[in-house]
């Protein structure tokens, strides 16, 4: 995996009580919301936001790191159901919080562990661990190249010729949603008639086996496999500074999460689309877990926002969603 950290961000407070009591606020009343609480040892999942800082006290707790009770105050710009991480956002920063508040141990490895933790055992959503780990190593200057099986991970640097852009949609996604849940759950299936434990133990050399699949299991696996192909292809790219070869990798890589893994949108390929036809973007595709959320654009170096804005424009015409440009950071004008 390749993600890369944005400069939106996550930030926690709290300071400690003398009982076991959690109270939690957040400035965020329309994505977050409202004043909440809950006893430490009594967490109980179906509180909606509440759910990630339960999930962290419960997991600190089975992995031995004993917490007392906090109020907890939470702030974040980073728009929720926007496929950017705001969960684990969250997650990592309370579990840094923590750490300092009550001396824990964890390493920042072992903290984005029991932060994919909280999310697949707690909150009930079968992620894996690239958005806890890029939340708490990486960083807005180089993608984090990371090996899930090894848990090895290295920074990239970005070629000095392009800078990301991302737009978000409008469109939520939720991951503990049935779409993402089900392809997971193909995922495991077409690994298990393929005879191995994890579709990335399979190369090209085993697409005939892939093709002979039914369907959509053939489209599920040929998606995973080349997918981890196109990833190694982008790390060298990145080093080599190929920017042709970086845009043609985007492309392709949306188009197998549209077409072989189905989980992007009419809306998300409109973005990308556009993306194709501005002179100042190199190569567009879906970011996050799908099913809405936001596109990824690498643009030429210092162009980024005025492209950003421009496909914006016509997004918004076309659809009549709002669309945000969220990297670069740009704030729109009102009235």
């Amino acid at each position: 995996m390749l993600p890369l950290a944005i400069p939106q961000r996550t930030r926690v407070s709290l300071s400690r009580r003398e009982d076991r009591t959690v109270r939690a606020v957040s400035t965020d009343p329309g994505a977050l919301g409202g004043v909440r609480e809950y006893e430490l040892g009594r967490e109980a999942p179906g509180k909606g936001w509440l759910d990630y800082v339960q999930g962290v006290t419960a997991q600190c707790a089975v992995a031995g790191y004993v917490c007392g009770g906090f109020d907890l105050h939470v702030e974040s710009d980073i728009p929720v159901g926007s496929g950017l991480s705001s969960s684990a956002a969250l997650v990592v920063s309370l579990l840094r919080v923590l750490r300092d508040a009550f001396g824990h141990s964890y390493d920042d490895l072992t903290l984005a562990l029991i932060g994919q933790r909280v999310e697949t055992d707690f909150v009930g959503a079968p992620v894996g661990v690239m958005d806890p780990m890029v939340c708490s190593l990486g960083d807005t200057e180089h993608a984090l190249f990371i090996d899930a099986r090894a848990l090895q991970y290295s920074s990239v640097s970005i070629p000095a010729a392009v800078e990301p852009v991302v737009i978000s949609s409008g469109i939520a996604h939720r991951h503990a949603a049935g779409d993402y849940r089900l392809r997971r759950s193909e995922c495991d299936r077409a690994a298990g008639l393929l005879g191995v434990g994890q579709l990335r133990d399979l190369c090209t050399t085993d697409l005939p086996r892939v093709a002979a699949l039914i369907p959509p299991l053939d489209r599920r696996a040929r998606h995973v496999l080349t997918e981890n192909e196109r990833v190694l292809a982008t790390v060298e790219a990145f080093r080599a500074g190929d920017l042709r070869a970086l845009g043609a990798l985007l492309y392709t890589s949306h188009a197998s999460l549209r077409d072989d893994f189905e989980v992007s949108t009419p809306e998300i390929d409109l973005l990308v689309d556009l993306g194709r036809q501005d002179g100042a973007i190199f190569g567009a595709r879906l970011t996050g877990g799908g099913f809405g959320g936001s596109v990824v654009m690498l643009a030429r170096s210092g162009e980024g926002a005025a492209a950003g804005q421009r496909i914006i424009a016509s997004y918004r015409k076309q659809t009549g969603q709002p669309g945000r440009l969220l990297v670069p950071p740009f704030e729109e004008q009102v009235g």
